[in-house]
């Protein structure tokens, strides 16, 4: 039974919906202004991100208290590292060597995301986390979907160019459920704190939106 899971992340998807003129970069992409540069700053951004992430999920899944939400952590982690292996062909696609890549000076708005990624692993308790992070896919998830198909339609790029997006914005099938689950045991063992776990989503959604605001930021 998840029904008092999903009640609670239906509640913080409502209070965290994002708003319209909230996220500046995914418009600007989707009506093909945004320079390829900046498009390749983000997979430069992102390789700093990906592999720090994969960090954080493998420290919740080793933190956690229960087998289900090591293995959803565990599975979160898997995830990244096939992310890792779709950005080189994004860079490429976007006119970026690996040695550009290697050479570009990463944007604090942009890392701030995942250093709260790391402050959650080391000091929120996993079931909080969860939550936290279970509330964000959502919105992450729509913003790749959104930027994955204007790639295709307004830059010329292939569907294997798109696959870091596309990999985040098509989600795996039960993952929904799973997560519910995930979060529904934790509630049942009292390992979650309301108050923290909506600060936490709160917090985690803001750090995703200046991610994304710092890169039109350069243009």
């Amino acid at each position: 039974m998840t029904d008092s899971a999903r009640a609670l992340l239906d509640s913080i998807h409502r209070d965290l919906a994002p708003r319209e003129g909230e996220n500046r970069l995914v418009p600007l992409v989707q009506a093909g202004s945004a320079p390829r540069s900046v498009l390749a700053a983000l997979a430069a951004e992102e390789s700093r991100i990906v592999p720090c992430d994969w960090r954080s999920f493998l420290t919740l899944s080793a933190r956690a208290a229960d087998r289900p939400t090591r293995e959803f952590f565990a599975g979160l982690a898997a995830g990244e590292g096939a992310a890792l292996g779709a950005l080189p062909k994004l860079a490429a696609a976007l006119g970026w060597s690996e040695q550009d890549v290697a050479d570009y000076r990463p944007k604090a708005g942009c890392q701030a995301y995942p250093a709260y990624m790391s402050w959650l692993a080391l000091h929120a308790e996993p079931g909080d986390a969860a939550v936290a992070i279970v509330s964000n896919f959502a919105a992450f998830g729509s913003y790749c979907a959104e930027v994955a198909q204007a790639l295709r339609t307004r830059y010329g790029l292939s569907d294997s160019d798109c696959e870091f997006f596309d990999l985040f914005g098509t989600p795996a099938p039960g993952a929904d459920e799973q997560a519910a689950a995930v979060v529904q045991a934790e509630l049942d063992a009292g390992r979650i704190t309301e108050s923290r776990a909506r600060e936490h989503a709160r917090l985690f959604q803001d750090y995703e939106l200046m991610f994304w605001n710092t890169l039109p930021d350069e243009l």
